[in-house]
C-alpha cells in the first residue's frame, strides 16, 4: 500500500511539474512562443530576457509553486497513511524527482522542457526543509554574481544536491538515490550551457 502510494506521489508530482508555465504565459499574455525566443528555453532566465521582469518572474513563481505543491502532496500522503520516517523520506524524494522530471521531460512538449531549477528548489523547501533549500539557494545566489553566469550557479546547486541529500537522508539510501538522480538530471539539462561555458560562448548575466 505504501509503495503504491509513493508511486502515485511520483506520478502526480510529475504531472504537476510538467505544466509548462513559461509557454502558457508567453502565449496567453505575450502572444509569442517562448520556445522561439532567445535560448528557446521555457524557464525563468529566458522568460525574463524575452518577456521582461513581470513575465519572467511570473514564470518563476508558478514553476516554484508547482514544486512546493508537489512536496506538500508527498508530505500529506505520508502523514495521511502513517508512513514511518524512512518511507516519509522516500515519499518526499519521490515528489522531488517527479516534479523535476515532469518539468524537464514535459509530455505536453514532446518530453522536452525547462532545466528544472525553480521547480526543484520549490520542492526542496519541503523535501529538505527550509534550511536545506536555502543552502541550495545560497550556492546559486553567491555564484551567479561572482561568475556572471546563471548556469554556473544552477549547475553548482544541482551538483550539491546529492551531498545535501546524503546529510538529510543519511541511511535512507532509496530517498538519497531519488534526490541524487533529480540533482544530476538538472545538471544534465544544463549540458548545452556547459558546452558553451567551455567554449567561452555562454551568455553572461545582463547581456
Amino acid at each position: 500500500m505504501q509503495a503504491l502510494a509513493t508511486v502515485a506521489v511520483f506520478v502526480v508530482a510529475f504531472l504537476l511539474g510538467s505544466v509548462p508555465w513559461g509557454l502558457v504565459i508567453s502565449k496567453v499574455f505575450y502572444h509569442k512562443d517562448l520556445r522561439e525566443e532567445g535560448s528557446g528555453n521555457i524557464g525563468t532566465t529566458n522568460a525574463i530576457r524575452s518577456m521582461g521582469k513581470v513575465g519572467g518572474y511570473a514564470v518563476f513563481v508558478l514553476d516554484f509553486g508547482k514544486g512546493v505543491l508537489s512536496g506538500f502532496i508527498g508530505l500529506w500522503v505520508a502523514q495521511a497513511l502513517g508512513f514511518d520516517d524512512a518511507m516519509r523520506g522516500v515519499a518526499l524524494a519521490a515528489a522531488f524527482l517527479g516534479c523535476t522530471w515532469g518539468h524537464i521531460f514535459s509530455p505536453w512538449l514532446g518530453f522536452k522542457g525547462g532545466k528544472g531549477i525553480a521547480v526543484a528548489v520549490g520542492c526542496l523547501f519541503v523535501t529538505f526543509g527550509p534550511v536545506g533549500a536555502l543552502l541550495e539557494l545560497a550556492i546559486f545566489i553567491v555564484l551567479v554574481p561572482l561568475t556572471k553566469y546563471v548556469s554556473v550557479g544552477s549547475m553548482a546547486a544541482a551538483l550539491a544536491c546529492p551531498f545535501f541529500a546524503l546529510y538529510f537522508f543519511w541511511g535512507n539510501w532509496l530517498a538519497w538515490a531519488l534526490c541524487a538522480i533529480a540533482g544530476l538530471t538538472v545538471f544534465w539539462a544544463h549540458r548545452e550551457n556547459l558546452k558553451r561555458l567551455l567554449a567561452g560562448e555562454e551568455r553572461r548575466l545582463g547581456h
